[in-house]
């Protein structure tokens, strides 16, 4: 039944964004944050002729009837930005895969726990909010989230899929490298951008900047994120698997050492990606602080594929015990 209730409310919000795009009120991408609009108010707002108001509408009808939940919410929405971002040719509208949003919010619940404090959440390039609200939904503990993305269309997104899904979400339009008025945060959360920053007059306040020509986005968000976590607050950040291997990978190994205990990394499966070269890892981290120690030993391991479930459910037994010899962490 789940099923049919993600289907019916992708074919809305496709038919809808087609639609919309079809009548050359905007891309494929803005035709979905119309249509998730529309669905939020309960309303066909565009000016469209009166034979497709009505389709529309009959489509709106079906999924208003239905009681959905936020997470299939957030797969039919998801289906949907695919779509929408394989049509797309900016490079930077991708999206963190699903398996690989689920596995960090299990990692995040390891650290979090069931506490019962005010949790802060930081995501630093939210794009259209899929790792955000996979964490929200997810989550053993109330978390207030802040997230930042610079494309306005990822950021409507976010701003669509996070009411839809009734989540608690502070979306800032704004470059997260730029200062960021926001006070430290018990956890970051990010799927690092990878590239050159082109603004050289902000990278200068960066302990990472490169001292010739423009500086690596990957590493200066890597730097805001860890000055805007609190003390022994986590870090977890998808990163690329040459992120050591660059120029100034010895200055960025430099300075994560000095500001933060190295928990762990973690490979990606080799069969997400088309090749090697393009291959991820979860990056873990916890920022210094008083009560905090380095690990005796950093969890180091190779994911095995999401859709092994034995070996995952091994793997993440392995993870469980390392969190308790390592951090005291059930």
């Amino acid at each position: 039944m789940k099923d049919d209730k993600i289907e019916g409310l992708y074919t809305y919000l496709d038919d809808t964004a087609t639609l919309l795009e079809e009548n050359g009120l905007g891309t494929y991408l803005e035709g979905l944050v119309e249509a998730g609009e529309n669905l939020f108010r309960e309303e066909i707002r565009q000016l469209l002729p009166d034979d497709q108001v009505k389709v529309l509408k009959q489509t709106l009808e079906k999924v208003l009837q239905q009681e959905i939940s936020p997470e299939e919410v957030r797969k039919a929405y998801q289906l949907a930005v695919l779509k929408g971002m394989k049509g797309a040719v900016q490079p930077h509208h991708s999206m963190t895969p699903d398996a690989v949003s689920l596995f960090i919010s299990y990692l995040v619940n390891k650290v979090l726990g069931k506490r019962q404090d005010h949790v802060t959440l930081l995501d630093l390039a939210v794009g259209s909010g899929n790792l955000v609200s996979t964490l929200l939904n997810h989550a053993t503990t109330h978390l207030q989230a802040f997230a930042f993305e610079v494309d306005e269309t990822l950021l409507k997104l976010a701003f669509v899929n996070a009411n839809l899904q009734k989540h608690e979400l502070n979306l800032f339009h704004q470059d997260s490298v730029e200062p960021i008025a926001l006070q430290e945060v018990d956890i970051v959360v990010t799927d690092l951008p990878v590239g050159f920053y082109p603004k050289d007059d902000v990278a200068r306040d960066y302990e990472l900047r490169s001292s010739q020509g423009h500086s690596l986005i990957h590493h200066l968000m890597m730097e805001q994120a860890i000055q805007k976590t609190k003390a022994g607050g986590f870090l977890f950040f998808v990163i690329p698997n040459f992120l050591f291997e660059s120029e100034q990978a010895k200055h960025l190994h430099e300075y994560v050492k000095k500001e933060t205990n190295i928990l762990g990394l973690l490979h990606l499966p080799k069969s997400m990606f088309q090749s090697e070269q393009f291959g991820k890892s979860i990056f873990m981290l916890q920022k210094k602080g008083e009560s905090t120690k380095q690990p005796k030993q950093a969890l180091l391991a190779e994911l095995p594929s999401f859709t092994k479930k034995e070996a995952l459910a091994d793997m993440m037994k392995q993870i469980n015990g390392w969190f308790e010899a390592e951090l005291s962490i059930k």
